[in-house]
């Protein structure tokens, strides 16, 4: 395991639990001292086939 800031995040898709499908979710890393809070990047959803905001759980 490595050290240092760096920590594994995972981005699940905010619009898919609304319209009743099943949230995409994808595995990332970031920097917590650089960025302390959650983050968003618009990803593919594969289940609604187009690309929206996935946003960091715990």
């Amino acid at each position: 395991m490595a050290k240092g800031p760096r920590v594994v995040v995972t981005l699940e898709c905010t619009e898919a639990r609304k319209e009743g499908k099943s949230p995409s979710r994808y595995t990332t890393t970031k920097n917590k001292k650089t960025t302390p809070d959650r983050i968003e990047i618009k990803k593919y959803n594969p289940f609604l086939r187009r690309h929206t905001i996935h946003k960091e759980i715990k």
